[in-house]
């Protein structure tokens, strides 16, 4: 007799069971099926299929494989590409689990293993001709490591590779399936996919700490370095995993607040060659000093953002910036757009991103006892205000600069010093607020710098980068 299924499976009856639905919610700890393991697999199968992530299967040992998947896909500027090894485990005769395995591929040198710039083939060295492509000098390891790498346009240009196992995506799935298991109902054969079934989004791997950050009516101000690739991958990252998980997000950008309509109309476009040349009329992105909030990478994150709604989730941006004034005056106006939005959509998660400056929730700067910041006033008139200060590996970043001999602002990639913490994208919360109002950190792992995106081919993805003549216009 088959063992029954505990009367706690009832409640995932109610909870969302469609495959594209994630949950931020992830226990420590592994699912386990209460069935046996050849009557689970079938629902695997199935969600897979269901989710359209396209799979080979072995199925004489109950594994799986899918297809390479990019993150964003489109962006130049993710450039992450995913796979998932699904392997199915015997617990005991009647229970069962999986072990699910992100495979990740990408441009960001971060990931990249140790030793991985040393040729270990056996053809290594054997071309001395500067001339003479090494194309035909690949040894069968070499070959075969290279067949194996993602299809797509970023094919040639991976960096890095590393697996991990996902628990995310194993209670992603457990909860898919539990509800049918539950039910009982017949899965063994195939079922027709609806329409209208969402299609798996791939958000990445899960940030670390977001989910105690997210709350309806909460305002997460992250105050950040500009002109990284690392810091607009995060925030679309994040919204990504909110959003699938059914939390409705409004994300704050430091831009003038004179696009708000040219921005907000591209969202809601469908991202074709006009849309994006509309989106980059505008003077901000022509900038004379641009400091790295017109970048390449923020052009991409808006494109990504754009992906999210078009896929009916809850997503919303608007701009925040007074560039035209300055000091005290400008903070004033910065924290009056913020709050007007905040108000406006008190059941709404809003994610504001400005310079480190501005998310301060401490009154003072060195220069100045009486500075009231943005995040100290937000604070002031809001009853969930939380501040992150920006945490990086050492790389490089846009920045503008004062010249000491010109007296003018230096705009180029710098170098940025940091620390290492890994490479997973976290968040990070201490106990009380440090000096600058600071409750904690979001770290985005080594950084890179991100050129304006009117020099890399108008921001737009489709689009040829710029010509070297043209770089300096």
């Amino acid at each position: 007799m088959r063992s029954m299924l505990k009367m706690g499976w009832l409640a995932l009856l109610l909870a969302v069971g469609c495959a594209g639905r994630q949950e931020l919610e992830t226990p420590d700890y592994e699912a386990v099926y209460d069935v046996p393991l050849e009557e689970m697999w079938p629902s695997v199968r199935q969600y897979f299929t269901d989710a359209r992530l396209p799979y080979r299967e072995d199925r004489g040992s109950l594994v799986l494989e899918t297809e390479w998947k990019q993150e964003f896909g489109g962006s130049k500027i993710a450039g992450y590409w995913h796979r998932y090894m699904v392997i199915g485990k015997r617990e005991t005769p009647t229970k069962s689990k999986l072990w699910i395995i992100r495979i990740t591929k990408s441009v960001n040198k971060t990931l990249s293993r140790a030793g991985k710039e040393l040729d270990w083939g056996t053809a290594a060295g054997r071309n001395v001709d500067p001339g003479v492509s090494d194309s035909g000098n690949l040894s069968p390891e070499d070959d075969a490591d290279r067949l194996a790498f993602p299809v797509g346009e970023n094919a040639f240009y991976m960096e890095s590779g590393q697996g991990a196992r996902d628990l995310t995506m194993e209670w992603r799935v457990f909860r898919g399936i539990m509800p049918k298991l539950a039910k009982k109902q017949p899965v063994s054969a195939p079922q027709p996919v609806a329409k209208t079934a969402p299609t798996f989004t791939e958000c990445g791997q899960s940030i670390l700490g977001l989910k105690k950050q997210a709350k309806a009516g909460g305002v997460l101000l992250l105050g950040e370095l500009h002109g990284t690739q690392e810091v607009p991958r995060f925030i679309a990252q994040s919204v990504c995993q909110l959003v699938t998980s059914g939390i409705p997000v409004t994300v704050g950008l430091e831009l003038p607040v004179e696009n708000e309509e040219r921005i907000t109309a591209f969202l809601q476009s469908q991202g074709g060659e006009v849309d994006w040349l509309k989106l980059m009329e505008a003077p901000f992105w022509r900038s004379p000093y641009p400091d790295g909030r017109g970048s390449e990478a923020v052009a991409n994150m808006l494109e990504q953002l754009r992906q999210l709604r078009a896929q009916g989730l809850d997503v919303a941006v608007f701009v925040y910036d007074h560039p035209k004034l300055s000091g005290q005056p400008r903070e004033d106006a910065l924290t009056q757009t913020v709050l007007a939005q905040v108000k406006a959509k008190p059941q709404r998660f809003h994610l504001v991103v400005s310079g480190n400056i501005h998310s301060r929730t401490a009154k003072g700067l060195p220069w100045d006892k009486q500075y009231r910041p943005m995040g100290y006033q937000l604070k002031d008139q809001l009853d969930d205000v939380t501040a992150l200060d920006m945490a990086y590996d050492s790389g490089s970043a846009w920045i503008c600069a004062a010249n000491k001999q010109s007296s003018k602002l230096d705009c180029g990639v710098k170098e940025a010093k940091g620390k290492d913490n890994g490479d997973r994208f976290f968040m990070h919360a201490w106990d009380s607020a440090n000096k600058e109002g600071y409750h904690g950190v979001f770290y985005v792992g080594h950084v890179s710098a991100s050129e304006p995106a009117i020099l890399k081919g108008l921001g737009n993805p489709d689009a040829e980068p710029a010509s070297e003549s043209a770089s300096g216009l």
